[in-house]
């Protein structure tokens, strides 16, 4: 029945949304009179017009509102609340055309829960305009124009002209008994968007290292955090998987396992074999000469030679799901091989438009804004990772359709996909104001010296000795805490791989990934502080408590049902707001990429729970006995909302708890 009515209030949006686009299409030719007919009469325009706009913005905020209602999804308190005080501000200030609109949660308690800021922006706009008003003035307005609502229970005017705003408790435990009835849901899109993001990235041939450890884990995370949002998303592997390095590769495989054709050639480290071919083909000048002719039969799609790349292609394969396995990580392959046949069009494309300049034999693009070119033809007539780069965005936005696309590489490449972007731009083939395009940039990984992360020998670390003694590391915390006296070998063996993999994960996301990064175990596994260790250790006694009172799933889902979730405690009215800025969390991230946000926040709602149950008994016992007398059960309520909005922070962040640990 529930399902139903989203179904039925999301198709309602759906098409209110249409109309919306329909009527600002109208309104726009309204106003511009040269391309109406001119024996049109100036007054039935105008009335016309009036009529248009306000069934517009009637539409606007019946859209806002059933988004705001609309069932069993969580609220966007925030967002509510600035609908609310745009409406506000309109009415207040009509003659601002685009007025600043701010509110934010309030960072102390005792001046309310949210906050609007806006009236000083708004004073010193009027006041550039020739109008001196008060911000505490506007303020003043702005509350008098505040429209009925379910959310506010006062606002006051503070210093200057803040406006602090306290919500309703009954608003708030409304909202927490519907999250423990229908479950952590997010607010519905108005429509399915697509969304690519392009991350992780390995070259085939060698080993993934340490270096493209943030990008898978960035990627995937971002994926998930669209994925539940309700976008369409399509994670994708841009692999190095075409080039001139497969010649010498192919050349070595040839002389090392002849009849590599026919028996499958057992090559154990892919790594070890790129290195030997590398050798050959800096110190050998036959060698050389050969592996480059076996580039060009491989270009030339020769079956025997597409047979051995294929080979090569396949080792490397199983060696990067062993690492995407242990990180959970789901992605689909399609490397720079795949869009080797798009690359002609696409220079086609930019010669037919003149946009290609020629530069010492080698075909160039100069993008607007932009002093470096791109080079999409080399002077011996190969292409370049410009023009894979140009052939894949060209590949996404048409034949994807996407509505997003982003790439999560190291900030070293900002520059060049700049650039790729500016070029797509030029050449008309996505709008920014249509499709967003974006480079998610990201810091290295440092050793504990604060020097690039190595290997003792100076080498690169590779990723599955890093994963293989993350294991080693976590079974030896859990062993110092005597966990494997109490689990069960499988217990073991899973809270092992929990805290291995989600504290290598929990590190990486919790510091802003524009930053670079010092990848150390030992504060990783320290279960104090903004870790996973300590948050995966928080979420398992939180699940606890309900099965130690022993209450049981189902006669907390009747409860969610009956029981008003009582707020009256200031602890407990901390740990029901905190819940409920999940939405917004989200929604911060949505907007700015940078998950340390979700982190922060998980952190902060498990330190605001610990608050709470020291100071609110969720369980009373008998003193002598031990045993349970009474259970508060609007207490256990905000338990296990804690344990359901945390659950899906970890899901987003790919962090797999375990019930006991």
């Amino acid at each position: 029945m529930d399902g139903d009515r989203v179904t039925e209030y999301v198709t309602r949006l759906q098409q209110q949304e249409c109309e919306i686009q329909s009527l600002s299409a109208e309104l726009e030719v309204l106003k511009n009179p040269q391309r109406l007919n001119p024996s049109c009469h100036l007054d039935e325009l105008r009335e016309e017009n009036s009529r248009l706009q306000y069934r517009f913005n009637i539409l606007k905020r019946s859209l806002q509102e059933e988004a705001a209602h609309c069932g069993t999804a969580m609220m966007n308190i925030n967002q509510r609340l600035q609908d609310i005080f745009a409406r506000a501000i309109r009415a207040s200030c009509p003659e601002l055309d685009s007025p600043p609109l701010s509110v934010t949660p309030n960072q102390q308690a005792k001046f309310g829960d949210y906050q609007c800021n806006s009236a000083m922006a708004m004073a010193q706009m009027l006041k550039a305009k020739g109008m001196n008003v008060s911000p505490r003035d506007l303020a003043e307005k702005i509350i008098q124009n505040i429209p009925e609502n379910e959310l506010i229970q006062k606002t006051e005017i503070a210093g200057p002209g803040f406006i602090n705003v306290h919500l309703k408790r009954s608003f708030v435990s409304r909202l927490l008994s519907n999250l423990l009835v229908n479950g952590v849901q997010p607010p519905p899109l108005p429509s399915r968007k697509r969304v690519v993001v392009d991350f992780s990235s390995p070259n085939i041939a060698k080993e993934m290292h340490v270096g493209h450890l943030r990008s898978t884990i960035i990627g995937e995370s971002m994926s998930r955090l669209f994925e539940f949002l309700g976008y369409d998303v399509l994670r994708l592997n841009h692999v190095g998987d075409w080039g001139t390095q497969f010649g010498m590769l192919i050349a070595h495989l040839q002389d090392k396992f002849p009849n590599y054709l026919t028996v499958c050639p057992p090559i154990g480290d892919l790594q070890a074999f790129y290195k030997e071919s590398k050798k050959r083909f800096d110190e050998d000048e036959d060698f050389k000469k050969r592996a480059y002719h076996c580039v060009v039969r491989l270009q030339s799609k020769e079956p025997d030679f597409i047979k051995a790349w294929k080979l090569i292609c396949d080792v490397s394969r199983k060696e990067f799901q062993k690492v995407y396995d242990c990180l959970d990580v789901n992605i689909i392959e399609r490397g720079e091989s795949f869009y080797q046949d798009m690359m002609t069009e696409v220079v086609k494309e930019f010669d037919e438009r003149g946009m290609t300049e020629l530069d010492e034999g080698r075909k160039i693009v100069f993008a607007p804004g932009q002093s470096i070119p791109l080079t999409i033809v080399k002077s011996d007539g190969g292409y370049t990772y410009d023009t894979s780069d140009l052939a894949a965005i060209r590949q996404r936005i048409f034949d994807e359709k996407a509505d997003m696309i982003i790439y999560v590489t190291d900030s070293g490449q900002g520059t060049h996909f700049q650039v790729v972007f500016a070029a797509a731009k030029m050449i008309g083939w996505y709008d920014p104001q249509v499709t967003r395009v974006e480079h998610a940039g990201f810091g290295v990984v440092l050793g504990e010296d604060k020097k690039k992360f190595k290997t003792r020998s100076g080498d690169t670390v590779r990723l599955m000795d890093l994963l293989d003694e993350g294991l080693k590391r976590s079974m030896d915390k859990l062993k110092e805490k005597e966990r494997d006296k109490v689990l069960t070998p499988e217990e073991l063996t899973k809270a092992q791989r929990s805290v291995a993999f989600g504290c290598i994960k929990y590190a990486d996301l919790s510091h802003n990934r524009i930053n670079d990064y010092v990848f150390s175990f030992d504060k990783m596994l320290d279960d104090r502080g903004n870790t996973a260790a300590y948050l995966l250790y928080a979420f398992t006694r939180i699940r606890s408590i309900a099965r130690l009172a022993n209450v049981d799933e189902a006669s907390l889902k009747k409860a969610a049902e009956s029981v008003e979730v009582l707020l009256d405690h200031d602890k407990e009215w901390k740990l029901g707001k905190c819940i409920l800025r999940f939405p917004e969390i989200l929604q911060k991230i949505l907007d700015d990429l940078l998950l340390h946000t979700l982190c922060d926040y998980l952190y902060e709602l498990a330190t605001t729970f610990t608050e709470f149950y020291d100071s609110c008994y969720c369980v009373e016992k008998d003193r002598h006995t031990g045993e349970v007398v009474k259970v508060n059960m609007w207490r256990m309520l905000l338990c296990e909302a804690t344990a359901l909005v945390m659950a899906k922070g970890f899901d987003i962040l790919g962090i797999n708890p375990v019930q006991r640990m």
